[in-house]
């Protein structure tokens, strides 16, 4: 399971910050964003070896696509389309809401159940496969946002019943300042109480399975796109800017 943070704010000078910690098998490999398609130009992301897909994706027009597992659906499955493309597509979608249209006009069923977040500096989306019929889409309100495997927000996940309230106590990164302490610190909290596993955001190393990086990211009003990448679990290895290539 992994988790995304979206703070949408509209008005704001940034009004869109994403933070993700990405949880994974630890023997599959991966190579850091960068501009791996040449047949998606502009598009930048992580890259997944397995499948050739991604995790999260920018787009040369600021759309930041972001996709995970929903309950049970941990890794590929025969006769099933990687995931991993479909943060690829909506990213070189012009704009966050065509790029939810053109997502939410597909066949969920050739796809593993699935949770998506797309944003742009315009507003931010949530997209869920079921499995069948056509995804559901349904655009996230002013405010954080918290996915998981589950719905947005849904204290029925107990990450998300933890450290919500905890991201809200939290000052928002200041990227024109490059201040982005606070939510670094979130992102490597390792702590759960006994028994209850499940909670902890930087998922410790299990049956060969942990978070294996994170990121952050802002989208400003005037077009600017920043996207730092840790490519460890957060807390072990700083964050680095991502190198994007002009629109």
């Amino acid at each position: 399971m992994c988790t995304v943070i979206c703070l949408w704010r509209p008005g704001h000078a940034w009004p869109v910050l994403i933070a993700a910690n990405r949880d994974e098998r630890l023997d599959r490999a991966w190579q850091g964003p960068a501009a791996h398609w040449p047949d998606r130009p502009g598009v930048v992301g992580g890259r997944d070896l397995t499948a050739g897909g991604t995790w999260m994706a920018l787009g040369p027009q600021g759309v930041m696509a972001a996709i995970l597992n929903r309950p049970g659906s941990l890794g590929p499955a025969a006769g099933k389309r990687s995931r991993g493309d479909l943060p690829l597509r909506a990213a070189a979608a012009p704009s966050a809401a065509e790029a939810v249209a053109a997502i939410a006009g597909i066949d969920a069923g050739q796809w593993r159940p699935f949770n998506m977040v797309v944003a742009d500096r315009h507003g931010a989306w949530f997209i869920k496969g079921l499995g069948d019929g056509r995804p559901i889409a349904a655009r996230l309100a002013p405010g954080l946002s918290m996915v998981t495997a589950h719905d947005p927000n849904d204290l029925a996940s107990p990450r998300t019943a933890r450290h919500l309230p905890l991201f809200e106590a939290s000052s928002p990164p200041d990227p024109g300042r490059d201040d982005w302490a606070g939510w670094e610190a979130r992102l490597a909290d390792d702590t759960a109480r006994p028994g209850m596993g499940a909670e902890a955001l930087r998922v410790p190393p299990v049956n060969g399975f942990g978070t294996v990086c994170a990121s952050l990211a802002a989208l400003g009003a005037e077009g600017q796109r920043i996207w730092r990448f840790c490519p460890s679990p957060p807390g072990t290895a700083p964050f680095a800017p991502v190198a994007l290539p002009a629109p």
